[in-house]
């Protein structure tokens, strides 16, 4: 089974509805057969824009821990082979969360789900 890691802002739009979110991501997210999976880094993002004022949630942000808990979503953790990876990458990218979610997929071989094309830069798949 092929494991995917999901963007912050996949994340986002996918709990929100958003129409920006592909049918076609909309589907994978919730079939069944995926293995989906949140890193914390996107949980910090939001958490981080949050406090800052440079996100507005449209759920309460403690439910977002509910949602991804009834949905059989685990929480990937930043590990030492993530940091790793994390300076090994070129600096096509600059978002540090965005960086960590990428080292995170290259390290453990995940697909990453999300819009963002510069992701194509780097030694890992991404869908959208």
């Amino acid at each position: 089974m092929q494991q995917y890691l999901i963007d912050t802002h996949t994340l986002l739009w996918h709990i929100t509805d958003n129409v920006l979110l592909p049918v076609a991501v909309k589907n994978l997210i919730e079939n069944t057969n995926s293995k989906i999976t949140v890193s914390i880094v996107s949980i910090w993002e939001i958490s981080i824009k949050l406090n800052i004022g440079k996100l507005n949630l449209e759920i309460p942000f403690g439910e977002l821990q509910t949602i991804l808990y009834d949905a059989k979503v685990p929480i990937l953790p930043i590990t030492f082979a993530h940091t790793q990876t994390y300076l090994t990458l070129a600096p096509h990218h600059k978002d540090p969360f965005d960086r960590m979610l990428i080292a995170q997929a290259i390290t453990d071989n995940y697909m990453l789900i999300g819009a963002d094309e510069i992701f194509d830069k780097y030694p890992m798949i991404r869908v959208w």
